[in-house]
């Protein structure tokens, strides 16, 4: 046996962790694993109160993680949300809108000009996963993408080491695959088999399913285990669906706790915007596409063992927050371009809300085909910009506002949405003709935020 007595302790300092490198016992930086589901609402979760979907393992981590209960979507549809997520940033400053056009809907119901719309996200922005690879860490992304597959705009070349989608490029077209007809054990096999070629580092590995996102496909013997619910066909399919998403993630958790990672892993779980119509979301107002609550509020879990404390939270959070909380988990500074705040003190049960108090979203173009319960019987949403601050929510529609009077007649074109969330969650209550000062408030923040980044404005059909 080697005798140490006669070392320095810097010497042995030393000497203990190059023993500890070697052998894996060094300390290295949190991994972080992203699961974001397609299309999944707020009210298709069980802990969240679904009566008709089953997730055993989703209400699992809500159990013993941190539930977020008013977590929103940056925009809502998918390429928008998942550009908000990725940029970290607004939707003015990537100017990813929609998906493809911005004119969607019968254009002799339009009464403005849309904006033009980008279908990749620009080279020019430093994504998440950029940002993370400075700091040291493997990147994988599994699945769905939908920021465009240019030399400047493709996964690859916007920071991540590895980019597989089974998907690709057909995502919505069914296959015959029965066994995985969605892709969604062959995504987590993949990300199972990144993390286990990095385990060595800190690895970004995110799973960006097409669950649950149409065509509705699910395996033979869970599309049996939902038909004895005497649902429809659809919400047949749409709860199969959501089951096996739901056991994949029992097998990524499966593998982080098999493989001792689990307590060096930050998980999240969320979804990139509200359901369709298929899964209406009450007491939730709308759905995919639109701006009301159902159309933007998902479900969101941050699960972390030993780390994270059981708990619920209620204050409003973004999915561009998560770009500035990865980075200050990996060690990185937080850049002045971020739109989104780092959310590590609330993880961390030092800091019970977040610093800022208002959350914004643009939208200036058209979306058809109307959802439940919407302002609208032709289309999802018209042009629209909407502030949330505090409880209060308000919503300020382009064409009134445009082409009707604007702030002159305020009082009458119905240009402008106002709700109280805490005491009306469903938006059923307009109240901006009887709380004149809460709208107006809300109305000039929104108008400077609007300003501020230079948002685009759909303008009258004659310019």
């Amino acid at each position: 046996m080697r005798d140490f007595r006669g070392i320095s302790r810097l010497t042995f300092s030393i000497l203990v962790l190059c023993f500890l490198t070697q052998y894996g016992y060094a300390q290295k930086k949190p991994n972080i694993v992203l699961i974001l589901a397609d299309d999944m609402g707020y009210m298709d979760a069980g802990y969240t109160g679904s009566k008709i979907f089953e997730t055993p393992v989703i209400d699992g981590l809500a159990e013993k993680g941190m539930v977020f209960t008013h977590a929103y979507s940056g925009g809502a549809n998918c390429a928008p949300s998942r550009a908000a997520l990725i940029s970290g940033q607004y939707s003015p400053r990537h100017g990813v809108f929609a998906v493809g056009s911005m004119t969607r809907g019968p254009a002799e119901h339009r009464r403005l000009t849309a904006v033009e719309n980008r279908t990749s996200l620009s080279g020019q922005i430093v994504t998440i996963a950029e940002a993370l690879k400075a700091q040291g860490y493997a990147t994988g992304l599994f699945g769905k993408w939908h920021l465009g597959y240019d030399n400047e705009s493709h996964p690859t070349a916007q920071g991540f080491d590895v980019w597989v989608d089974p998907r690709h490029p057909n995502p919505n077209k069914r296959r015959d695959e029965p066994t995985d007809p969605k892709a969604i054990f062959s995504i987590t096999d993949l990300a199972v088999d990144f993390m286990k070629s990095n385990r060595d580092k800190p690895f970004f590995t995110f799973l960006s399913h097409h669950a649950i996102h149409t065509d509705l496909e699910a395996r033979p013997e869970t599309i049996n285990k939902f038909k004895k619910k005497n649902l429809d066909k659809a919400q047949t399919l749409y709860g199969a669906l959501i089951y096996d998403l739901d056991e994949s993630i029992g097998l990524v958790k499966a593998f982080l706790e098999e493989s001792g990672l689990a307590e060096n892993t930050l998980i999240i779980f969320a979804s990139d915007n509200g359901a369709v119509n298929i899964s209406p979301q009450e007491p939730l107002r709308g759905n995919k596409g639109a701006f009301y609550e159902g159309g933007v509020r998902v479900p969101f879990i941050a699960y972390w063992p030993k780390k994270i404390k059981p708990s619920v939270q209620h204050t409003p959070i973004i999915n561009l927050d998560l770009y500035p909380t990865f980075l200050t988990l990996a060690g990185g500074q937080v850049r002045p371009d971020l739109d989104g705040e780092n959310l590590l003190p609330i993880l961390q049960d030092k800091q019970k809300t977040t610093k800022r108090d208002k959350i914004f979203w643009h939208f200036p173009g058209y979306l058809h085909n109307p959802v439940i319960r919407g302002r609208d019987s032709i289309f999802r949403t018209r042009p629209v910009s909407i502030i949330r601050k505090g409880d209060w929510k308000l919503f300020l529609y382009h064409e009134e506002w445009v082409l009707d009077g604007g702030q002159r007649k305020i009082d009458e074109n119905n240009a402008v949405e106002l709700y109280n969330l805490k005491n009306d969650e469903g938006e059923r209550i307009n109240l901006a003709t009887s709380n004149k000062e809460k709208r107006d408030e809300l109305l000039k923040d929104l108008l400077a935020w609007l300003k501020e980044t230079k948002a685009p404005m759909p303008r009258p059909l004659t310019e």
